[in-house]
């Protein structure tokens, strides 16, 4: 019972707060297992209907569908985000995998990771037509390895990004670059929100129930 009630006051001051175009970033969940997992779960918030519709419309506001010809996801988080997106603006989507899964002709590319570990990522050998737009999905970028990765698999294959679209984009050095190269959409609008999340802690884990 305490923790229904809970879960309902949660419920409660969420639907208050939705008109703050930032509501639902409250949902995402605080890491609680250690240093070597992410410091948060957004996929927390994808459980909640609004919430995951309106996250996908904040995310392809900046882009009109005559602007895009495919989405890309990032292997696995940016294929819920980039699927829902693809679907939003009636585009294909393409997978951008890890290494290894693919039963296919790739171009592959190595990267570091926010853990700092060596990684792999793959696309098909002619994903696409030389100049098609992609837009570029991920569900966080930290450090900015796998989102440079896979814009340098679209652009080896003569794409365009026509931009790159994630929950957050933590400023550091990476995620300062992709934004001063390329047209990049997030869900923070705010400077106290970005300033909480590039110091990796939000106040609303003070408050934080799973339900």
């Amino acid at each position: 019972h305490t923790a229904l009630f809970a879960c309902l006051s949660t419920a409660e001051v969420m639907a208050e707060n939705k008109k703050d175009p930032e509501w639902y970033l409250g949902l995402m969940a605080p890491n609680v297992k250690g240093q070597e997992f992410c410091w948060l779960d957004p996929t927390a918030m994808y459980r909640d209907a609004d919430a995951f519709h309106q996250c996908v419309l904040d995310l392809t506001k900046p882009f009109q569908p005559n602007e895009v010809d495919l989405v890309a996801g990032i292997d696995a988080t940016g294929f819920i985000l980039g699927g829902a997106i693809a679907c939003h603006l009636k585009k294909g989507f393409l997978a951008i995998r890890k290494y290894g899964h693919l039963c296919v002709e790739v171009d592959d590319i190595r990267f570091k990771d926010y853990s700092k570990n060596e990684k792999r990522l793959e696309i098909r050998k002619n994903a696409f037509k030389p100049g098609t737009r992609v837009l570029i999905v991920d569900q966080w970028i930290e450090t900015g390895g796998s989102m440079a990765a896979a814009v340098e698999l679209v652009e080896r294959q003569q794409g365009i990004v026509a931009g790159i679209a994630c929950v957050c984009i933590e400023e550091q050095e990476g995620g300062k670059r992709l934004m001063e190269k390329y047209k990049c959409a997030s869900s923070v609008v705010s400077r106290k929100l970005q300033d909480q999340i590039n110091a990796q802690n939000l106040e609303s884990f003070k408050t934080y129930e799973p339900c």
